[in-house]
């Protein structure tokens, strides 16, 4: 068992669970992740063994068919798999967040319709907030959804839908009118199914195709399309109108843990594979982990790792206990995924020449880290988070 990234006070199912899924990944993720990656080829027959052990229903109370781990234990399985390949994690997330919303938020027939179907894996979530015009004010979403009658019109155009074609329930975040005069209170979340593909998928439901990227492949990334594509009032996500601002900011709090998690997960596969080729290749009549220049960053790399860890755990732990954890998480999405970047570019500097080559896995780390600096919000968002609650905390009295 590896020294990093070690958890304290794990239950035995928690263990047990942890030591399955680094099993899978190390037996069928590893070794498929480059030429899955390299085609932009969509991992189905691993989606297909994470359904097998369960892992789509993770977080779904057992009543409805799911395992009822908390969010440590999903934010621990992100992490084994993020080590494997990223994108595989990114399969799993968007469909978490989407449960975590409707558990949360969602009404008794809501819970009822969709809850069951996730946890097997047949329905999987998408997330859909993002605009082509939007980055990070969320209150200025242009998309809108006008009443009519016992349903809702949709006309608008949302982007960076993780899972938008493999996908078959989207949590969409629209403008409606509630007469509130502050904005984000005219903002309704809304539980839209649809078929799997791309093109016109509905009357009104539009996914244009994949976008292409430069890393985070085989899970596609699009847009979505809407116009004047109709949905019942009743697939409101909590049939409650003008709170969707709310539901989102609660799915994007553990979207940031999962995030964490992602980025300590890349960090461990940057530090294994330097410390590994450290070792292997020879200098000056010596493995170049003898040099104290290369042996000092192997220290600060797996400080780093172990760091990003421990935070990214406390953050969890802490939205599990039911306390705010939005500066908390905000400090470990910040640290995990900056950490992160350091970390597998160290690995990338210490392959040398070979980093840059396809043929090493150290090539798709470069190119998946960048990711999550922007994931779930940037860097500067985050420092924007943390400043704002730490000054409210200690502000000063009197």
């Amino acid at each position: 068992m590896a020294r990093l990234a070690q958890t304290a006070g794990l239950s035995e199912v928690q263990t047990e669970i942890l030591s399955t899924v680094r099993q899978f990944v190390d037996k069928e993720i590893i070794p498929r992740a480059q030429e899955l990656e390299h085609t932009d080829t969509y991992p189905a027959e691993i989606v297909d063994g994470m359904k097998e052990m369960g892992l789509f229903g993770i977080t779904i109370p057992e009543e409805y068919g799911g395992l009822g781990e908390s969010l440590l234990t999903y934010a621990l399985v992100v992490e084994e798999i993020a080590r494997g390949w990223m994108s595989v994690s990114g399969v799993i997330n968007t469909h978490f967040i989407v449960a975590h919303m409707i558990a949360r938020h969602g009404t008794d027939e809501q819970k009822r319709r969709f809850l069951p179907r996730m946890a097997t894996g047949e329905v999987r979530g998408a997330f859909s907030m993002s605009e082509p015009g939007l980055g990070s004010d969320v209150a200025a979403i242009s998309t809108k959804a006008t009443r009519d009658g016992d349903q809702y019109v949709v006309d608008g155009t949302k982007m960076w839908l993780t899972n938008g074609g493999t996908s078959n329930l989207v949590a969409l975040l629209a403008r409606t009118d509630e007469g509130a005069d502050r904005p984000h209170r005219n903002l309704t979340t809304f539980l839209v199914e649809k078929p799997e593909g791309y093109g016109e998928v509905m009357p009104g439901l539009t996914i244009p195709g994949k976008i292409d990227k430069m890393g985070y492949k085989g899970v596609d990334t699009t847009e979505a399309v809407f116009d004047g594509f109709r949905i019942d009032a009743a697939d409101v996500l909590g049939e409650a109108p003008g709170s969707g601002f709310g539901f989102m900011m609660d799915g994007i709090e553990v979207g940031r843990v999962n995030v964490s998690a992602r980025a300590c997960g890349i960090a461990i596969r940057a530090f294994e594979l330097a410390v590994e080729y450290a070792q292997q290749r020879t200098t000056f009549g010596k493995p170049i982990a003898e040099h104290q220049a290369i042996a000092f960053k192997l220290a600060d790399m797996a400080t780093k790792v172990e760091a990003a860890h421990l935070m990214m755990v406390n953050a969890a732990r802490l939205k599990d206990s039911g306390a705010r954890n939005d500066v908390e998480a905000g400090m470990a999405k910040l640290i995990a995924s900056e950490y992160c970047a350091e970390v597998t570019q160290e690995a990338f500097r210490i392959h040398g020449g070979y980093g840059y080559s396809t043929e090493y896995e150290i090539e798709r780390l470069m190119r998946e880290a960048p990711f999550l600096l922007i994931g779930e919000g940037t860097s500067e968002i985050q420092k924007t988070i943390i400043s704002k609650g730490l000054l409210k905390e200690y502000r000063i009295r009197g």
